[in-house]
């Protein structure tokens, strides 16, 4: 699959953008008009999924409904109108004896990708891969797999309809745990794998892969609030990253509080999560203050508990989070740092020198000032798409878009020039 994966990417890669686009916009109207069925293929990985246990934030990632079909067509849309990277002229300079050299973005060749209960990826990947010139090897896992099976239909079909070779988007998943295995060692065939899921199907893909990996990050995600917070604009950010979607890795997962705003701050953020039945996970101090305040005017479905040790390194992916009260923002750098995944971490702050420390210091691939974690995705950060979020240093860092699935080449231009 591999093999023909590559020969069938070396014919798209000369395919021009506006050939690379009409498809795109083609394999748009396909998913639009053929919602109703891949939305009820949905339906059967949903009642599987269901019946099985997998956690409610689990089940929002794996409903693909009508809808969200219709959302995902029109970043595919998206993808098509953004600007191609192939081709594009990074740097050149011209040498003292006349050789003109250029750096230029090339595609990748074959992506791989493993997901898991993710069926929006498979469009994602799919168009952003398609318009970069490459192809995808996907392995989507079983919970999808009937609404995989139903979208690369639409998919493969488009292609033929254009002239393309479905093996520039297949699937493993037929072959099963050994399709991921097979994507993991095919080095030479494969140039790049992105895993995208749990903290366990990264570290496995990590540690066993022979293809070069880019990681990306399960989202133990902060948010800090500082002394100098303006705490009425905190509070609908907190509740925006935590509750509008639990089961992302951009949620907000832990929440640090600065001492000298605690006592204001925490009861009335206690009360707006309470207000979401969000489960709370609080160190000493921040217990004290909460229980305190909920004596003297009860917050309505208050769930409180003592964090222990393991709290602070988990992704909840549920309707809990964890909060701390730190004595500075020095501490608050310090523990987002020890304990973070490196995905996304926001400061809430008035204060334009904290700003600028937090920003510094704070070792991950996206910090935001003032603003809800939930930015953090590839669609609102202007990619159309994403292929994950990276958090790793390598080439790629944060949502992966169009020029994180090119690497370049340099090209001299001679007349004959020789190297004395």
């Amino acid at each position: 699959m591999a093999s023909r994966a590559r020969e069938a990417q070396a014919r798209l890669a000369q395919a021009d953008s506006e050939a690379k686009d009409l498809l795109l916009r083609s394999i748009a109207d396909a998913l639009v008009e053929h919602a109703d069925e891949i939305a009820a293929a949905n339906e059967m990985d949903m009642q599987a999924a269901f019946e099985s246990g997998m956690p409610e934030g689990l089940l929002d990632r794996l409903h693909f409904t009508v809808e969200r079909i219709a959302a995902t067509a029109e970043g595919v849309r998206a993808v098509a109108g953004l600007a191609d990277p192939v081709g594009e002229v990074v740097r050149g300079h011209n040498m003292p004896n006349g050789l003109r050299l250029a750096q230029v973005r090339v595609p990748l060749g074959v992506v791989g990708m493993i997901y898991e209960a993710r069926p929006n990826v498979t469009v994602d990947v799919a168009s952003l891969s398609l318009k970069s010139g490459n192809a995808v090897l996907l392995r989507g896992g079983h919970a999808a797999r009937e609404t995989n099976r139903a979208t690369l239909r639409v998919i493969s079909q488009t292609l033929a309809e254009h002239g393309f070779s479905s093996d520039l988007v297949a699937s493993v998943d037929d072959f099963g745990r050994a399709g991921a295995d097979a994507l993991m060692q095919a080095r030479g065939y494969i140039d790049l794998l992105v895993p995208r899921g749990g903290a366990g199907l990264i570290r496995s893909v990590v540690e066993n892969s022979k293809v070069p990996v880019i990681e990306t990050g399960a989202g133990n995600v902060h948010i800090y609030v500082d002394a100098a917070a303006d705490l009425h604009k905190a509070i609908p950010i907190i509740i925006n990253a935590k509750t509008q979607r639990v089961g992302v890795c951009n949620a907000a997962e832990k929440l640090l509080v600065h001492r000298s705003v605690a006592k204001e701050f925490l009861p009335e953020i206690a009360r707006a999560l309470s207000a979401y039945q969000v489960e709370l996970r609080a160190d000493a101090v921040s217990m004290d203050i909460i229980q305190a305040a909920h004596d003297e005017s009860a917050i309505d479905g208050l769930r409180l508990e003592a964090a222990g040790p393991e709290d602070w390194g988990t992704e909840y992916l549920a309707l809990k989070m964890g909060i701390k009260t730190v004595d500075s923002i020095d501490e608050a750098i310090e523990h987002i740092n020890a304990f973070s995944t490196g995905h996304t971490e926001a400061i809430v702050s008035e204060d334009y020198a904290a700003i600028e420390e937090f920003t510094k210091r704070v070792d991950s691939a996206v910090v935001m000032v003032n603003a809800s974690t939930r930015f953090t995705d590839g669609g609102m950060f202007g990619l159309g798409a994403e292929l994950g979020i990276s958090t790793q240093k390598l080439h790629a860092r944060g949502p992966m878009g169009l020029q994180e699935l090119t690497t370049t080449k340099w090209i001299g231009y001679g007349m004959g020039q020789v190297r004395p």
